[in-house]
């Protein structure tokens, strides 16, 4: 039993210094992946010469093949394209996350991102928003009306202090999302990245965000126009309200151009406006909202005949009882069980011979081992004995003791896989069974009523 427990630790123990010794040895990021400058006396936020970049460097094919690209202070560059075509992974280089196999990055001043999936801290609103920076007011309600939490933060019994869950678990999804702007604006950090922060919007929340709050425009537009902002989305509506567009395809940059240069060109961005606008006018002709859509940038589906959905997506309005805290402690009983459980376990099971036949081997196991330890303290008070005699009655009652402990498992085994399959069987025909039994016994009611109604009117 001994040398059981002390392989089964052993092999523990291996398993976590494997998974230790592969971190510790995982390959570093490397502090040349991205140059990093002051952005005094420069007009440049970013520039990327020649640039090869792979998640994994053994493939030949890079994830990032020739990249060349120089944003300008201040710019707004949208990154478009479908699922996998590299623009996560470009701001990903930008920020030096990604191993660079071959060229040059420099990035010139400090960078803010925000990600796909909204990161929350526990705790309050306001310590998610400053993140340890120090309180300023103005900048504070400036982060938040460009964010449109402000009617978000007046619907909570304590406004801004209120808690929040793990990971936002009290908050929407288009809560926790604006909080991660708010972050990113509190910030004021010098460049921008957003990737595809407005994911988490639905179509219909999409309309409150961007036409009625103006989500995009008062955050990305106004209050970071002095910002260079570099953002990953898949509204084609926002195209048209930026400096540049950098279309991707396969790990390349395939174009990159002002909103009016890619329609003229007559290429693959051109469909796609295309396709969105259809796609709209489609919608709009399904809802009876007939084509106001110009250029792509007020959808029809947008229409302002929801007058009803005044908050964000989900919006979660917190009136609770008195108290900042919207967690509750999870409910914890303090007690004996008593015997009950265990009585219904055996007895559903019915493994009662099986938990006797356990619990007689147990008890065989321990007098065996007790004998043994007898046997070494008696028979060396005994004249004459030799080693072999000694060994030999000792390695006797060690190998029938071996034997007892493998039936006593085997019992246990029995009786856990017996009360296991009764357990299933339990809840298998509470859910299918028995709506089955009771559905049939009703029909075949109804069918016997109605042959005895049937038979009363002949009578």
């Amino acid at each position: 039993m001994i040398r059981l427990f002390s392989c089964k630790s052993f092999i523990q123990v291996k398993v976590s210094f494997d998974r230790i010794n592969t971190f510790l040895l995982d390959d570093e990021l490397r502090n040349d992946e991205v140059r990093r400058f002051p952005l005094q006396n420069y007009d440049k936020s970013v520039t990327v010469e020649a640039g090869n970049f792979s998640w994994v460097p053994e493939i030949a094919i890079p994830t990032l093949r020739n990249v060349e690209l120089e944003i300008k202070r201040g710019q707004k560059i949208a990154v478009c394209r479908p699922v996998g075509a590299g623009k996560s992974s470009i701001l990903y280089a930008m920020l030096g996350e990604m191993p660079k196999l071959s060229g040059t990055v420099s990035v010139f001043g400090s960078i803010s991102y925000v990600s796909q999936v909204s990161w929350i801290q526990s705790g309050t609103i306001r310590d998610n928003i400053l993140y340890g920076k120090p309180m300023d007011a103005d900048k504070y309600d400036k982060a938040i009306n460009a964010c449109a939490l402000d009617k978000d933060i007046n619907s909570f019994d304590h406004g801004d202090i209120t808690e929040i869950g793990q990971r936002g678990i009290n908050m929407s999804g288009g809560q926790k999302q604006r909080i991660q702007l708010a972050r990113a604006v509190y910030n004021e950090a010098d460049i921008y990245l957003f990737d595809d922060p407005f994911s988490a919007v639905d179509a219909h929340t999409a309309f409150v965000f961007f036409n009625v709050k103006k989500l995009h425009f008062n955050c990305v537009i106004t209050v970071l126009a002095k910002k260079t902002v570099v953002l990953v989305t898949h509204q084609v509506e926002f195209l048209s309200e930026v400096d540049r567009i950098l279309v991707m395809d396969g790990g390349q940059i395939t174009q990159l151009g002002s909103y009016e240069e890619l329609l003229m060109a007559g290429t693959t961005f051109e469909q796609l406006v295309n396709a969105h606008r259809d796609s709209i006018t489609a919608l709009g002709s399904l809802n009876g909202q007939g084509e106001g859509e110009s250029r792509g940038i007020a959808p029809v589906m947008f229409n302002e005949c929801s007058p009803t959905k005044q908050n964000s997506e989900g919006e979660i309005s917190v009136k609770g009882p008195p108290g900042v805290k919207l967690t509750q402690d999870e409910e914890v009983e303090i007690g004996d069980v008593g015997w009950k459980p265990f009585m219904d376990y055996v007895s559903i099971s019915k493994g009662s011979v099986y938990l006797s036949l356990s619990i007689l081997t147990q008890l065989t196991f321990v007098v065996l081992q007790a004998t043994s330890i007898y046997w070494l303290a008696f028979a060396i008070q005994i004249p004459n004995m030799t080693n072999s005699m000694l060994i030999g009655v000792y390695t006797g009652v060690a190998t029938l003791s071996a034997v007892f402990v493998f039936f006593r498992s085997h019992s246990a085994a029995h009786v856990g896989l017996k009360a296991s399959k009764a357990f299933q069987s339990g809840l298998t025909n509470a859910i299918f069974k028995a709506p089955m039994l009771l559905f049939y016994s009703t029909l075949v009611g109804r069918i016997l009523t109605s042959s005895k109604i049937k038979f009363t009117n002949k009578q």
